[in-house]
């Protein structure tokens, strides 16, 4: 069996204004609340999911500090999809709709609640239009009748810019199988620079020591039960 992931479960943005989010994202998209919670381990934090589907969410995280935080476009925020941000942050999100008959109802839905789109635009790999959501969020709406070929969308002028290789690219277009030994590697050095990348100083002040407990005794480290009980 070869171990390799699947799809995303859910994918975590910062937020200022909780309830400002999810009124956008269940009245303008029609997603559903599906969970809004004190963010388990960390101090004064909320997180709230809202449902893709039954295996996949976008999540808010919201903090009294994050207001604070400056916002500048070009940098902490691209503000459209063809503009930058700084290195490791979100360009922008495209959220899957089934096809061009759902694309334009959504199209219908967010412009009779005020919110102006572009497109759709038909780039070949996908159908896309595009928007704003609270706070910059640069969001995207698309579509593929079929899969990705990446023998026709990879293409070798962007491959050696990039400074790939072709021995490079095959690894890429095919990553070696795995099989795993039900979880029993052990954790890699925290302190030896030949390993990571590895998380900024989570929890604070205690990343090293944190990393360093036992994986059976993480496993029972936060709340596991529902704030409201069944």
């Amino acid at each position: 069996m070869s171990n390799k992931v699947e799809g995303l479960h859910h994918l975590g943005l910062c937020t200022a204004d909780m309830k400002s989010q999810i009124e956008f994202f269940t009245d303008k998209l029609g997603m559903e609340l599906q969970a809004l919670y004190w963010m388990h381990g960390v101090a004064d934090t909320w997180h709230g999911f809202l449902r893709l589907n039954d295996e996949s969410s976008i999540a808010f995280v919201c903090n009294p500090q994050i207001k604070n935080i400056e916002v500048q476009m070009g940098v902490t925020h691209a503000g459209n999809p063809g503009a930058n941000s700084a290195a490791g942050t979100m360009q922008h999100l495209a959220l899957k709709v089934q096809d061009h008959n759902e694309m334009m109802a959504m199209r219908d839905r967010l412009r009779s609640k005020g919110v102006p789109v572009l497109g759709p635009l038909d780039h070949g790999m996908c159908v896309s239009m595009y928007f704003a959501g609270p706070e910059n969020l640069s969001l995207e709406l698309s579509y593929s009748m079929e899969p990705i070929n990446n023998e026709q969308w990879i293409d070798p002028e962007v491959v050696a810019l990039a400074g790939i290789s072709a021995e490079e690219l095959a690894r890429y277009k095919n990553p070696a199988a795995f099989d795993g030994s039900g979880g029993k590697v052990t954790q890699p050095a925290i302190d030896d620079a030949s390993t990571g990348p590895h998380m900024t100083n989570y929890p604070p002040g205690h990343y090293e020591a944190t990393m360093g407990i036992p994986d059976d005794i993480a496993l029972t480290m936060v709340e596991s039960e529902p704030p409201v009980p069944a």
